[in-house]
């Protein structure tokens, strides 16, 4: 028996030519690029968990602690701050001074301390302090955050000191206000005034 010939079968794909995407030389160039991207975001979020792990283990990183800058009478109520190593106690870290007044550098909770003597005072000489003479303590710049953090009447003593925690933020400058005419002692172990960051 004979076999028939077969009929020619058309070619596959002998419709359109879908055109094929060089895949090989794209990966190439984005598997690469890709990998910087993610290892620059890992590098870039260590370093931000790093100093976030360092404000919490040095809460103390901000930190001020300023001696009496006066000489003469004194011509208003603020009284004038200076600090710095030169001065022996005092230093500055973080917070600077503008016009003798303190000016921190970062937000967060604040410990304030303040302690301010009177010069040739005694406790017999009743004269010597106005009836409602006091210290205080506020923030006197930006206008629109200003406050009063502290107020301490002397009543019938030489000295008064205090301390506490407040919020403070980038940019709050710190006055210290004495009643006119009180003169304060520049001994730095009688007067004194500073500031430490402890949380954000």
């Amino acid at each position: 028996m004979q076999r028939r010939p077969r009929a020619p079968m058309a070619e596959e794909g002998s419709g359109c030519q879908v055109p094929r995407l060089p895949w090989a030389p794209i990966l190439r160039v984005a598997l690469p690029l890709v990998l910087v991207a993610v290892l620059v975001y890992c590098f870039l979020c260590s370093q931000h968990l790093a100093q976030q792990r360092r404000q919490r283990e040095s809460p103390g990183g901000d930190i001020a602690e300023l001696q009496l800058n006066h000489t003469g009478r004194r011509q208003d109520s603020r009284l004038h701050w200076q600090g710095g190593p030169a001065l022996g106690r005092s230093f500055m870290h973080g917070p600077e001074l503008h016009k003798g007044q303190l000016r921190v550098q970062r937000n967060g909770i604040y410990r304030l301390h303040i302690q301010v003597t009177l010069t040739n005072c005694s406790s017999s000489a009743r004269t010597a302090r106005p009836r409602g003479a006091s210290l205080a303590v506020g923030i006197c710049s930006p206008a629109a955050r200003s406050v009063s953090l502290l107020r301490l009447g002397f009543q019938q003593r030489c000295a008064v000191a205090s301390q506490r925690l407040t919020p403070l933020l980038r940019g709050d400058t710190l006055c210290t206000n004495l009643s006119l005419p009180l003169l304060p002692s520049r001994n730095a172990d009688e007067t004194f005034f500073g500031v430490q960051w402890v949380h954000p």
